[in-house]
């Protein structure tokens, strides 16, 4: 039996935090818009506090859409690099004013290279 949506799109939300600490802080209203066989549901994810509810938001800054299908995968298995390539090959699109965009995609991209660097290290 598949999960229910609200509770996949807080283990991602979860995970991904945990990858990129440093998006802990950060205050955001997330529209989630899952599209499946000819509806779409809607979600609002509230952050730090990680707390979703059923229903499209009034107040979001960013919304994520996605396949249903798709996301059922990369909430259970996904980490940042699967996010990433998702979201550049348009799997996934974030749309929302651009400095909140640049600023979540700059604070990720800081977190990979420091990862590349601590691997880097560990195999000189």
């Amino acid at each position: 039996m598949a999960e229910d949506a609200k509770s996949l799109i807080e283990r991602a939300a979860r995970r991904f935090v945990e990858e990129v600490p440093a998006l802990a802080p950060m205050t955001l209203v997330v529209s989630v818009e899952l599209q499946g066989r000819g509806d779409v549901q809607h979600f609002r994810l509230q952050m730090p506090e990680v707390q979703v509810t059923k229903g499209p938001p009034d107040d979001a800054r960013i919304v994520v859409q996605m396949r249903r299908e798709f996301f059922n995968i990369m909430a259970n298995e996904g980490k940042v690099p699967d996010w990433i390539e998702a979201f550049t090959y348009g799997k996934a699109k974030a749309t929302g004013p651009s400095q909140y965009l640049k600023l979540i995609a700059n604070v990720v991209d800081k977190h990979q290279e420091r990862e590349r660097l601590k691997t880097a290290r560990k195999h000189s």
